[in-house]
């Protein structure tokens, strides 16, 4: 039997900004910018109480609370934290897959302290976390990765909770479908007009009746429903992309202001692709006009990009390639396809989202 630990940063970024300036300790705290255009990084459990939330548009945030207090972001601060944080999940295991820079999932089924309780090293990891850096995590246990996700978010701030293996069914059963980890609002909203609300409900469907209505992800709620999740601890995930994008303060109209905004992402993700030496072959521009629908447009290469004028020629030649009939309200470009594999020069066609 698996022992899978998920160890969650409690507020991160708020958090860390209510550590270093004292003065913001209890009050409703978030991490962004409150112009108009602005979206909230993340927010402190005392803003959480107004039903502010990470994602959200800042001036919604602030409808919620008027006396919202905003602290741009410091993500070499975090990222320093985030080291931290790692370096102490190391202690008890080679096996820590990181899904983002606060949240982390261990594998100590065998271990470096040779710990038979998952328990124990979960309250070690907490109490270290807080010593080194004052700030709290919350942390779930059980046999797999699904539950362990779903068990960190069951007792927070500063939480504990363990899901044992004769309580998978008997919690599954009891469990809004909104809070399964891997079933998205959409596909939620989706599940309760089928008259699946709760894991119960899911469990009652046949294999063959969820492919039927949500394609090949079926085979995952399925398995899920009835607390069977084999996907593995992997450690030293390989990074897919780089990419950089941009929300404008006031929609670009004109050629020019594109142009100049196109010339700011291309130095910007050089940036990033040459101090990390991520060099892919693929490059992808985004766009999404003020109507809020969007496009992307990609080109493969036969040999990577490792280049500013290889990599400004292709953003460019994107760029030339789309029709600009409505304002632009965000911009962006990325670099993937790492892996170095020999395919053809094909041009991949134009798609449009709605978001």
């Amino acid at each position: 039997m698996r022992k899978i630990i998920h160890v969650d940063m409690d507020a991160f970024f708020a958090s860390v900004e209510q550590r270093d300036f004292p003065a913001l300790k209890g009050k409703p705290v978030v991490v962004g910018s409150p112009s108009m255009r602005g979206v909230i990084a993340a927010a402190s459990y005392e803003a959480r109480k107004y039903g502010v939330k990470s994602a959200m548009p800042s001036q919604t945030a602030l409808k919620r609370c008027p006396h919202l207090i905003f602290q741009p972001h410091r993500f070499d601060v975090y990222k320093a934290v985030s080291a931290q944080v790692m370096d102490i999940l190391h202690q008890y295991t080679d096996l820590v897959e990181p899904l983002s820079i606060d949240e982390a999932f261990l594998d100590v089924t065998t271990n470096k302290k040779n710990h038979k309780s998952a328990t124990i090293i979960a309250r070690e990891i907490k109490q270290q976390v807080f010593e080194k850096t004052q700030l709290t995590a919350s942390a779930g246990i059980s046999v797999n990765k699904f539950l362990a996700k779903i068990a960190s978010d069951q007792d927070k701030p500063n939480g504990l909770f363990v899901i044992k293996p004769d309580e998978v069914l008997p919690f599954i059963e009891k469990l809004s479908i909104k809070d399964f980890f891997g079933v998205g609002k959409k596909t939620a909203e989706k599940m309760n007009r089928l008259g699946i609300f709760t894991g119960k409900d899911l469990q009652a469907w046949s294999l063959n009746g969820l492919v039927k209505h949500f394609g090949k992800v079926g085979n995952f709620y399925y398995s899920i429903s009835r607390g069977v999740d084999d996907r593995p601890v992997v450690p030293n995930r390989i990074r897919k992309s780089v990419g950089i994008e941009n929300t404008f303060v006031h929609d670009l109209e004109t050629a020019v202001e594109r142009q100049k905004q196109l010339e700011l992402l291309i130095e910007g993700l050089w940036e990033r692709v040459h101090s990390s030496k991520k060099y892919g072959r693929t490059m992808t521009l985004k766009i999404k006009f003020n109507d809020f629908k969007q496009l992307t447009r990609s080109k493969t290469v036969l040999h990577r990009i490792e280049t500013l004028e290889g990599l400004s020629n292709m953003a460019i030649q994107l760029m030339d390639e789309v029709e600009f009939q409505k304002k632009v309200r965000l911009m962006g470009l990325s670099v993937s396809n790492m892996e170095g594999e020999q395919s053809h020069n094909d041009p991949v066609q134009l798609t449009i989202d709605f978001d």
